[in-house]
């Protein structure tokens, strides 16, 4: 088979909707089908000089892209060629909305080719900006509704967005529910971590754990508010602020200010330091003001950690509260410090709510998810 995945941004780029890309790309690879990406050419800093390349068997295709809005959109119009005179078996795009997606419904619709569209949950205006949310509106209820007719099925990677999706022209009967995933990886223990001992973190403190875009909508700033809140009533705990700049990372520092206890570190794609990581840790938080379904409530749950997240959008729906951890409304920082404090003296609750991850997290393995993905294709 013949694959074209389009989405909004690609390796090296960071970012959760170009990870569930590659570890796709990179099974349906292994499968023996020919699988192309089609990404822009931005990093989200720069502009990507290398536009052609083949990574793990993935022939990817870097797109010159001709605007951006803000970090989270780029238009890439020369993707509509390349897809036109493809001759794939299936199209697949990634997040709704985006001008990557009406064009490839179009050269889908006009080449005879299946589509599928992953939506990718981008369905609040939380945090956008008037412009933003003007050309939302107009994207959302002319251009994306329109693209949705010429496509053949719609993934939901949770049930929270059916609502959504029907609400801008999607079917019933084009839509199913397929979730992100996470590694295998992060089943294996590592025996000998040294990630306490590189970033100076005393064996005996507990760590407590922020893996996510240094943005607006993940709340990195809500994070060091509370971490200050806990280390007033619990000293000898440590707090890890980790993941990409996207607007906010300034102030981050500032809220961290002079608190050696609160360490704030580089990001990274490298996978044996992400696991060691997420093992040196005690307690994952996710303090959200907006999310779809990310993929490291699954990677936090994999490694056996408790979560403290906030109840918006997918999580409540992959997330029970006193069962995988506890969830707090965002904003909240008094309770968030209580639900943390209260996971850190309680080690039997922790370890219990650590099982009851590790078992959940079994149904969110990348190779299950591929599968699913792989028989929608077929069908």
């Amino acid at each position: 088979m013949k694959i074209a995945h389009v989405c909004s941004e690609y390796a090296p780029a960071i970012s959760g909707v170009g990870q569930v890309v590659e570890e796709l790309a990179k099974r349906q690879v292994k499968e023996g089908h020919e699988v192309h990406v089609f990404a822009p050419d931005w990093d989200k800093k720069q502009r990507i000089r290398k536009k052609e390349e083949i990574i793990d068997g993935v022939k990817i295709h870097r797109i010159y892209h001709v605007a951006r809005i803000s970090n989270f959109a780029t238009v890439f119009p020369g993707v509509f060629g390349k897809l036109l005179n493809g001759n794939f078996d299936v199209i697949h795009s990634h997040v709704f909305g985006h001008v990557h997606f009406v064009l490839a419904a179009l050269a889908a619709k006009l080449s005879g080719t299946r589509h599928i569209h992953t939506t990718h949950c981008p369905w609040t205006e939380a945090n956008r900006s008037s412009i933003g949310k003007i050309g939302l509106f107009i994207s959302y209820n002319l251009f994306s509704r329109l693209a949705l007719k010429f496509t053949d099925k719609i993934t939901a990677i949770t049930p929270w967005e059916l609502s959504f999706i029907e609400k801008y022209g999607g079917k019933k009967e084009q839509i199913i529910n397929i979730p992100n995933g996470m590694s295998e990886d992060f089943f294996v223990k590592i025996k000998k971590n040294d990630f306490k001992k590189k970033n100076e973190i005393p064996n005996k403190s507990p760590l407590i754990l922020f893996f996510g875009r240094l943005s607006v909508t993940k709340s990195p700033d809500k994070f060091v508010e509370i971490a200050h809140l806990v280390l007033k009533e619990y000293p000898k705990a440590r707090f890890v602020v980790r993941g990409p700049d996207e607007g906010i990372k300034e102030k981050v520092k500032r809220l961290i200010g002079n608190e050696k206890r609160i360490i704030l570190l580089e990001p990274t794609r490298n996978k044996k330091e992400i696991l060691n990581m997420y093992q040196a840790a005690d307690v994952f938080v996710m303090p959200s003001y907006r999310e779809g379904l990310p993929l490291t409530l699954f990677e936090a749950m994999a490694s056996g950690l408790p979560v403290v997240a906030s109840p918006v959008n997918g999580i409540p729906y992959e997330m029970k509260d006193g069962e995988n951890g506890f969830l707090v409304k965002w904003g909240n920082n008094e309770k968030f410090k209580e639900r943390i404090i209260k996971l850190l003296k309680d080690d039997k609750l922790r370890e219990k709510i650590g099982k009851n991850n590790l078992k959940k997290a079994e149904n969110y393995k990348w190779n299950l998810i591929a599968q699913k993905i792989m028989k929608l294709y077929k069908n």
